[in-house]
């Protein structure tokens, strides 16, 4: 559903935080490699999340990834919004510059409600969260 770039943002910053519950900053040879993703790319997702303020970066010995404690949780909307735009939540579902429901495409009313449901699901749903819920399972498992 995501673009390639979308997928590793989340699930490396998933991993970060994972590893920050640890008291561990992992590198990006680290979190490319446990996410199971091409480092190069990695590494430019991650500098593109430190850009944007979503995640910290030490470096040198001691160094890596990290979340600030004192920052609110990361939605995922707000890392779809920076790596894809906001075209999942507002575009049009057959693709159509312009429709709405004064001029609905062929799939308006059944595209409209998975649209505002995705929506809601990144809405409320954070890196945190997510990290919470692997933890979790990581425990059981």
């Amino acid at each position: 559903m995501f673009n390639k770039e979308t997928e590793y943002a989340v699930r490396g910053l998933v991993y970060i935080q994972l590893q920050n519950l640890k008291n561990r900053r992992p590198g990006v040879a680290e979190i490319a490699k446990e996410i199971e993703a091409p480092q190069f790319f990695v590494a430019k997702i991650l500098h593109r999340m430190v850009k944007n303020g979503f995640v910290e970066s030490l470096k040198g010995k001691g160094g890596g990834f990290y979340f600030d404690k004192e920052k609110s949780d990361l939605p995922i909307k707000d890392l779809i919004i920076a790596t894809e735009g906001n075209k999942l939540f507002v575009g049009c579902g057959f693709g159509l510059k312009s429709c709405d429901c004064e001029n609905p495409c062929p799939l308006h009313e059944q595209y409209a409600p998975i649209r505002e449901a995705l929506n809601g699901l990144v809405s409320t749903a954070t890196i945190q969260s997510l990290a919470k819920k692997n933890e979790l399972l990581e425990k059981l498992l």
